[in-house]
C-alpha cells in the first residue's frame, strides 16, 4: 500500500467536534441544551443516585445482613508444598527460616498482608525452619515429626 499526502488522515475518533449547546431549535440542543425540562436534574450538582421519587428506597427497605470484623488480620496461606518449592529454588540460605519478610522479598505474598498461616498440604522437608503467625495442629505435628522447627510470632 502506498501512502499519498491526500490519503493521510487521523485515526477514527482522534478528533471530535465540541458539542455546541443553546444554538437554536434546529440544532437539537437549543433552549434547554439537552438538559430536559426544569427541576432538580436541570441544575448542576445533582446527586440523585438511588432516589425513587419519595418512595422508601430499596437500600432502606431491605434488612442489613452480615458482619465485617474490623479487627481481622489478613493472612497468607503457606503450605509445605510452597515451602519445599522455596527451598528447592535456593531462595533460603542453610539454617535460615522461612518467614514473612522472605516471602515478600521473593514475591510470594504482597506486603499489605499482615501475617502467615501454615497449612498441612504436602510433606515438609527435614530440618525446615518456618516462622508464622498461626499454624494448624496437623501442620505443627507433621513438621515436628520430620524434625523441623516452628516459630509462632
Amino acid at each position: 500500500m502506498t501512502f499519498r499526502i491526500n490519503t493521510i488522515s487521523d485515526n477514527k475518533g482522534a478528533r471530535t467536534v465540541k458539542k455546541l449547546l443553546g444554538r437554536g431549535i434546529g440544532s437539537g440542543l437549543g433552549k434547554t441544551s439537552g438538559r430536559g425540562g426544569k427541576g432538580q436534574t436541570a441544575r448542576s450538582g445533582v446527586a440523585i443516585n438511588g432516589f425513587e421519587g419519595g418512595q422508601t428506597p430499596i437500600y432502606r427497605r431491605l434488612p442489613k445482613r452480615g458482619f465485617v470484623n474490623i479487627h481481622r488480620i489478613s493472612l497468607y496461606e503457606l503450605d509445605f508444598d510452597k515451602a519445599n518449592q522455596i527451598i528447592e529454588k535456593g531462595l533460603v540460605e542453610k539454617d535460615a527460616q522461612i518467614d514473612r519478610e522472605l516471602l515478600i522479598k521473593h514475591g510470594y505474598m504482597p506486603a499489605h498482608i499482615k501475617g502467615v498461616s501454615l497449612l498441612a498440604n504436602g510433606t515438609p522437608k527435614k530440618g525446615m525452619k518456618i516462622a508464622v503467625t498461626r499454624a494448624t495442629k496437623k501442620a505443627q505435628s507433621e513438621l515436628e515429626k520430620v524434625g523441623g522447627f516452628l516459630i509462632i510470632e
